[in-house]
């Protein structure tokens, strides 16, 4: 547990408007420390210990996470869209972010206050305004210069490289687990040609490398606690160059399914048309404009992609020995696997009617 006195020594590095008097922990969020800061003359702050075991470039980290919040205030100068951007306060000694003598990484943000968060999907009016929101971010972001961008994680969303890591540890079964999989595995092996399709057409230069924001989830949006409107898109770490499938995917993926990543009874997953057809309107309606013909032509098969590799990610986890996920018990990845490839086969068997919602 963190004390006053480090809070306050930790602040004082930033260029903030007083001296701290007061804070709170805030428990949203799995990956970094985050608290709410109060200054003497009553303004608020969101103060982060950047989790560096997850992000382990903290200059590449930091360096995307200001120029993407710098554009995007100055894109908001001038929308009418009542949303705002977060903006990375300013060390003192220079810089973005700040290093404490245990070797901590620190930044602050400006609080989004009267907001409200979700984190479980309550209607798809609540879905829809989510859209609205990554559409919104998609649409500002779509002439930022994307070559100053690094990549955070290299290779998060190149699905044929996710197929290729299972297949080598399936080849390895460090543990033995590949004959309780077989099913699984032969499911991902018959759609190998599925995973390179967006990599080859990013390689061909017929789709566009974009701003991807990469956790399209609805807890990464901020709304109006009073109007309920999209306020905000927080939790940037992830901010790369990608592809807009990838985010539009994943956010089908995770807010349109109708169960949880790691329900046994396979019987209850499912993708909502009702969920994924108030999505894609809520986010063509801000973004479409920036979109080319073959990004919107290719939104329902992102949702089946993101799908397909998620679940491999988890297949290949169970396979090395859950080294990367968390889990609760010895076949939690598998079951997670298992979910997603049946979200996947439902997603094939209503890909003519979600072709039919994303042409309008």
């Amino acid at each position: 547990m963190i004390s006053f006195d480090e809070i306050k020594t930790i602040s004082a590095q930033f260029a903030l408007s007083g001296e701290v008097v007061s804070f709170t922990p805030i428990e949203e969020g799995n990956i970094n420390g985050t608290y709410k800061i109060t200054c003497a003359d009553g303004a608020d702050y969101l103060l982060q210990n950047v989790n560096t075991a997850v992000f382990r470039n903290t200059d590449i980290l930091m360096r995307n996470v200001d120029a993407v919040c710098t554009f995007l205030g100055e894109k908001l100068k001038h929308s009418d869209c009542g949303m705002i951007s977060l903006y990375c306060y300013p060390c003192r000694a220079g810089g973005k972010y700040h290093v404490d003598p245990l070797g901590r990484v620190w930044r602050v943000y400006n609080y989004v206050g009267n907001s409200v968060c979700y984190s479980i999907l309550t209607s798809p009016e609540l879905f829809y305004k989510t859209g609205r929101a990554f559409g919104t971010f998609q649409n500002l972001l779509a002439d930022f210069p994307i070559e100053a961008l690094g990549d955070t994680i290299p290779d998060f969303h190149n699905t044929a490289k996710r197929y290729e890591n299972l297949l080598k540890s399936a080849e390895r079964d460090v543990k033995g687990r590949l004959a309780s999989c077989m099913p699984e595995f032969e499911f991902a092996r018959a759609r190998a040609e599925d995973t390179r399709v967006l990599t080859d057409l990013l390689a061909a230069g017929r789709l566009p490398l974009r701003v991807t924001h990469n956790d399209t989830k609805i807890n990464n949006i901020l709304f109006d606690a009073d109007t309920l409107e999209p306020k905000c898109v927080v939790d940037l770490d992830t901010v790369m160059p990608g592809l807009s499938l990838y985010d539009f995917g994943d956010a089908i993926r995770s807010g349109a399914a109708t169960a949880a990543e790691d329900e046994t009874d396979l019987a209850k997953m499912s993708m909502s048309l009702e969920l994924y057809e108030a999505y894609t309107k809520g986010y063509l309606s801000t973004a479409g404009e920036s979109l080319t013909d073959l990004e919107r032509e290719y939104l329902p098969f992102s949702a089946k992609l993101l799908t397909l590799e998620c679940g491999i990610r988890f297949l290949t986890d169970y396979l090395d020995g859950d080294v990367y996920f968390k889990t609760k018990r010895p076949d939690h990845n598998l079951i997670r696997c298992r979910t997603q490839f049946k979200l996947v086969e439902d997603i094939e068997s209503k890909l003519d009617r979600m072709k039919e919602i994303a042409r309008g």
